[in-house]
């Protein structure tokens, strides 16, 4: 099996993307800095494989990390050992670590979310009708950003104050860039954060999942600190990465596909489709790392050896053809059915995927509305991926507001 390693500048993601899908829905490959892995690129695979209870979430079933070979200043550390929370249990603790994220999320319960999100993006554009005219504007840092940004802090009761070293600390986090000596006070830096958010919390309760998580852990429900701890850490982190992405990724797609964007603004196709295609054709998280083999799994032709890691690579499998026919490496708003992943599937698919479509069915049109003549202020080819090989992120979206 030809081993394909992944970019960690990620200077094209697409041809990457289709270089795992060749080498069938089980690929080998090296993660940055040395480190083996397989990835699966199949949509039905993909599928099959995040219910395979074979596949568990503990890194001590990692034969490499067993063996000593993983270092605890490899870059990606935090997203292979985040600590213990909902993303690293299987089985009961899930469960247990799960539910009360769930029942804050469901589709009933983000919905009332919706005026706050309305009035947090009108403010949004306000700003940038402020902004001076014929000036670039970067949509991204301006727009894309705080939204996602104040709506889970709101959720999650974490002060604005603390926003710009959120910022700079979850840089460092998600970048295969972030120098191996920095990597270990970083994550502690996250720790002591996010444990001080939950001490506060604890002294000064509010309506808000936070403190709920506090409470249920005194009513009974066990979660110790460190759950807690790491739970907050995690649903901030997938709660404004993912929407920021989204956004700034429709945003692109719908200025370089202007009859796609000329059929959304006069209401022949619903905002709801650009989002479901966005999601599938240029998806906010282009690997999920990481599940372990207990034992040896048949993946088509291929074997999962017992013991050895696998990435998700939701950016290869969103544009397999064999599940979205032989235009799936077309942008197309029209296309139906699109019954795509991007957010996950089985038990451990995304809680937080009906606030993210909302978010983004919010701040699209109302974005569009006020300003139907933007356009992007750089030539799409001159558009840069950051170096994160989780999360499918720009640099910047330099923009004409018009």
């Amino acid at each position: 099996m030809t081993r394909i390693t992944l970019d960690p500048f990620v200077t094209d993601l697409d041809g990457e993307s289709a270089r795992l899908r060749a080498a069938g829905p089980l690929a080998e490959v090296e993660l940055p800095g040395g480190v083996h892995c397989y990835a699966v690129t199949h949509h039905a695979e993909a599928r099959q494989l995040l219910t395979d209870s074979r596949l568990v979430k503990d890194i001590n079933v990692w034969g490499a990390w067993q063996r000593g070979e993983i270092p605890m200043d490899w870059p990606l550390i935090g997203l292979a050992n985040p600590g213990r929370s909902m993303l690293t249990v299987d089985g009961a603790d899930h469960r247990r670590l799960r539910t009360l994220v769930a029942q804050a999320l469901t589709v009933k319960r983000v919905e009332r979310l919706r005026a706050g999100i309305e009035a947090l993006t009108t403010a949004s554009l306000d700003r940038l009708a402020a902004l001076p005219k014929g000036e670039k504007v970067d949509l991204k840092a301006e727009f894309a950003y705080p939204l996602p940004m104040n709506v889970i802090s709101e959720l999650m009761g974490v002060d604005s104050a603390d926003h710009p070293r959120l910022k700079e600390l979850f840089e460092k986090f998600f970048s295969t860039q972030t120098p191996p000596e920095e990597v270990p006070q970083m994550m502690a830096d996250l720790t002591a954060l996010f444990t001080k958010i939950v001490d506060a919390k604890r002294e000064n309760p509010g309506d808000d999942l936070t403190s709920a998580l506090i409470a249920a852990s005194e009513d009974g429900d066990h979660l110790t600190d460190e759950e807690i701890v790491n739970t907050l850490q995690l649903i901030i982190a997938a709660g404004h990465e993912t929407t920021i992405s989204l956004v700034v990724n429709a945003v692109a797609a719908l200025q370089t596909h202007p009859e796609q964007r000329k059929q959304v603004l006069n209401g022949e196709v619903p905002w709801e489709n650009v989002i479901e295609e966005t999601l599938r054709w240029n998806t906010p998280t282009s690997h999920v790392l990481i599940r372990f083999a207990t034992q040896d799994i048949e993946v088509g032709e291929k074997v999962l050896p017992k013991g050895e890691a696998l990435i998700v690579s939701f950016g290869a499998l969103g544009r397999d053809e064999a599940q979205h026919g032989p235009t799936a490496g077309d942008f197309d708003i029209t296309r139906s059915p699109n019954r795509h992943i991007a957010f996950g599937h089985g038990p451990h698919v995304c809680p937080g995927a009906a606030l993210s479509r909302l978010e983004a069915g919010v701040a699209l049109p109302a974005l569009y509305e006020r300003f139907p003549d933007l356009e992007l202020a750089v030539p799409a080819a001159e558009l840069r991926n950051k170096p994160i090989v989780t999360q499918n992120d720009l640099y910047d979206l330099p923009v004409e507001l018009g």
